[in-house]
């Protein structure tokens, strides 16, 4: 069930069976030239619909604005400031919370997103542990990219084994495609697999990666590859979920 979709009494009657929700998290930044800005929101997004469909799991909307500060001189690109973020967290957190929601798994598709959500948790955690009496509602958040969901890596490098890169890879632009193959772009990669490298802020990063990609070449993706990664990533979500829900 997606939250967007289903009424209040939907809701309510979820939570007489279930205190948990998946939240997929994301960034919009540039994805080279033949990825979606989109690419790091619409995976988690993607892959947890994909579960809610086989499974009685409920998915939360997208929060699909991350940091991204280093892609900033590419255009389109959109961040939040950390500080922001957290903050934004918070409140997203303490709505769920309201209604009776105890397990909160956070779905991301932005390794930026990754220090700042743990920072959000710690945030969360530290009002509680500042109260003067133990809350009366259990919390426990947890954080999960979806790339490390049980075998998806090893599918991945299975799918791509030269070319997969660190940005820009070839298997979540192939996740994007398979959702939305009008979205396909056939554009050709010079050098044909980018270099690697590291990155800090976002006049460096243009400099040193010109069209985006870090060590990938993303011309590889195809909707095939990305309906098996999906597929692969939608059951092992399931799997993980229906034991952090317990």
């Amino acid at each position: 069930m997606q939250l967007m979709k289903a009424s209040w009494v939907e809701v309510e009657e979820y939570l007489q069976t279930s205190k948990a929700i998946v939240i997929p998290i994301g960034s919009v930044e540039q994805h080279g030239p033949n990825g979606l800005l989109g690419t790091d929101a619409l995976c988690p997004e993607i892959i947890a619909h994909r579960a809610a469909a086989q499974a009685n799991l409920l998915v939360g909307p997208t929060f699909n604005v991350g940091c991204a500060q280093h892609h900033l001189d590419f255009a389109g690109t959109i961040t939040l400031r950390p500080s922001t973020m957290i903050a934004a967290m918070q409140d997203w957190i303490a709505s769920l919370r309201r209604h009776g929601f105890e397990r909160i798994y956070w779905l991301n598709g932005h390794g930026g997103n990754i220090a700042t959500i743990n920072a959000a948790f710690a945030e969360v955690y530290a009002e509680l542990s500042f109260a003067k009496t133990p809350p009366e509602q259990a919390l426990q958040l947890k954080l999960q990219n979806w790339w490390q969901l049980p075998g998806v890596t090893e599918l991945c490098n299975e799918i791509y084994p030269v070319g997969h890169g660190a940005h820009a890879t070839a298997s979540e632009v192939a996740v994007t495609y398979a959702a939305y193959p009008e979205a396909q772009k056939q554009v050709e990669m010079t050098p044909k697999i980018a270099p690697m490298g590291e990155i800090s802020h976002a006049y460096a990063y243009r400099q040193s990666f010109p069209d985006g990609r870090i060590g990938s070449d993303p011309s590889q993706a195809n909707v095939e590859d990305g309906e098996r990664i999906i597929q692969k990533a939608a059951t092992a979500l399931i799997s993980e979920f229906t034991q952090f829900s317990d």
